[in-house]
């Protein structure tokens, strides 16, 4: 296939992806060259990213990409967000970068509330609440580590690291920006009443960038390292779930989506973020978008709970998330059902033992076999999407007809299917690469090979084929939908 060539490395907290992509004419070809391991370290007793290893697979993507004969336009790199690393005058990073699951942020929320309200805070940033946001994890370093400012020149977000380590620019890109909660949305800049609050200089921050800049050209030593040509660097959506939602194979305007993997990001996409108290008390946010658009949205905890559970079981069975799909379609239906969200399984000791913590709360029964975890994490997760779309439609006054589910829970038939029953819209599946599709379009889109947001939406429906799942036993699922609005973790 001729065309224009672009890499994007995909970074997720579990692993990381070189892809390939060519776009010739409206048709968009991918492959897989690497993948490779991305493990938090523990140093300490607290976890950490290390961006040694991470940039060594970078490296190793690219040579691999050199030995395909292939010249791309350019290189993209996502990641999560929030996370973020402190560089020296010297350029040199201080310390490796901690991981958002890292114990440190615990309760700092609170006591940076007694600084900054809670309700001024959304004001200023329209951001949800998550004790992991960068705002209180530099809360959390001023109380813990204040010196680290004292020798730190520059403030660098996950993606922004790995550009500056391929091109020497230091910039922060706007879609990964509005997730620290240090960003004010109208302003589309870095709130300064924040900065005063946490006694944290102002200056650390760097130039924000709209997604589809040219940041530079790939450092000379590197690109002699990995035999590829000295070629540009962009900054894509460089948040991982701004570059999945812009691959959404959408048209009109009656539809949501759920970016569904280790988190499940439910929403829609708004031209103007919404700051309101419903917003505030519903703990929706606004992050910001390709095309100057917004993803009003809720992070959800999504399929972290059953990568922890498969996890746990690994010491004596290995499933594959095939198996355990056909486990959960034997399992009793509505036995256990939980609140995927409940504090306790941000990052515990034992998920399974979380689990039947909250059942126990709860009064219900706890779960014995592995089907019926993997069931009641399922139904729990399609029971709390149907809450959310709820509460978007009420906040947006959107009719939504239609759920894009894209990323890796897009393979999982199950829970499409369940999403499909519990919230009464049509499900449409795919692609389960959202992810890197978004980041090569928006590289496509900063050379000129697309034209807009809506033409690179259209490449998407011409290149994938996505599965649709309608709604089924809706009755059912609403008697279970009343009965998880009824749970409480207190009074039991």
């Amino acid at each position: 296939m001729g065309g224009n060539s672009f890499i994007a490395f995909d970074l997720g907290a579990e692993s990381g992806r070189t892809i390939l992509g060519t776009l010739g004419g409206n048709r968009l070809a991918i492959q897989q060259v690497t993948r490779f391991a991305n493990e938090m370290k523990s140093i300490g007793g607290h976890l950490h990213w290390d961006i040694d290893a991470l940039f060594g697979s970078i490296k190793e993507g690219l040579h691999a990409c050199s030995s395909l004969k292939v010249l791309p336009e350019s290189i993209g790199i996502d990641a999560w967000g929030v996370d973020y690393g402190l560089l020296g005058s010297d350029g040199s990073f201080i310390d490796l970068p901690y991981s958002y699951r890292d114990h440190r942020t615990d309760g700092m929320m609170e006591k940076f509330f007694e600084l900054v309200p809670r309700r001024r805070v959304y004001e200023l940033t329209g951001i949800q609440f998550m004790q992991l946001n960068t705002l209180f994890q530099l809360y959390a370093a001023t109380q813990q580590n204040p010196g680290s400012f004292e020798r730190a020149s520059r403030l660098l977000f996950m993606p922004d690291i790995f550009n500056y380590l391929l091109t020497g620019e230091t910039k922060t890109e706007f879609t990964v920006a509005t997730t620290s909660q240090l960003l004010n949305p109208r302003s589309k800049n870095w709130e300064p009443e924040l900065f005063s609050a946490l006694k944290v200089p102002q200056s650390l921050m760097q130039e924000i960038v709209d997604p589809a800049t040219r940041l530079g050209m790939l450092r000379r030593s590197i690109a002699q390292e990995v035999s590829l040509a000295e070629i540009s660097v962009t900054a894509v959506a460089s948040h991982d779930t701004g570059s999945a939602i812009a691959a959404i194979p959408a048209e009109g305007e009656d539809w949501a989506y759920i970016s569904s993997g280790t988190w499940s990001l439910m929403g829609v996409e708004l031209r103007e973020p919404i700051v309101s108290d419903e917003g505030l008390s519903s703990n929706f946010t606004n992050e910001g978008g390709v095309a100057g658009t917004f993803r009003f949205l809720k992070n959800i905890m999504g399929l972290w709970l059953l990568q922890q559970c498969r996890k746990e079981w690994s010491t004596t069975v290995q499933y594959d998330y095939d198996e355990m799909i056909r486990l959960a379609e034997g399992a009793k239906p509505f036995r256990s059902l939980i609140d995927p969200d409940y504090s306790e399984f941000f990052n515990p000791t034992s998920m399974t033992g979380a689990i039947r913590q909250f059942c126990q709360k709860t009064g219900q029964p706890v779960p014995v076999s592995h089907a019926d975890y993997i069931r009641s994490i399922l139904e729990s997760l399609a029971l709390k999407y149907r809450s959310t779309l709820d509460q978007l439609v009420r906040l947006t006054g959107q009719r939504v007809t239609r759920i894009h589910i894209i990323g890796g829970g897009a393979k999982n038939t199950l829970l499409c299917q369940f999403a499909a029953n519990a919230t009464g819209a049509t499900v449409i599946a795919g692609p389960v690469e959202a992810t890197a599709i978004g980041n090569i379009l928006v590289q496509a889109l900063a050379a000129g090979c697309v034209g807009s947001l809506k033409e690179m939406r259209a490449v998407v429906r011409q290149s994938f084929q996505p599965v649709s799942f309608e709604p089924k036993e809706t009755d059912v699922w609403q008697s279970a939908y009343e009965r998880y609005n009824t749970l409480s973790t207190t009074g039991h």
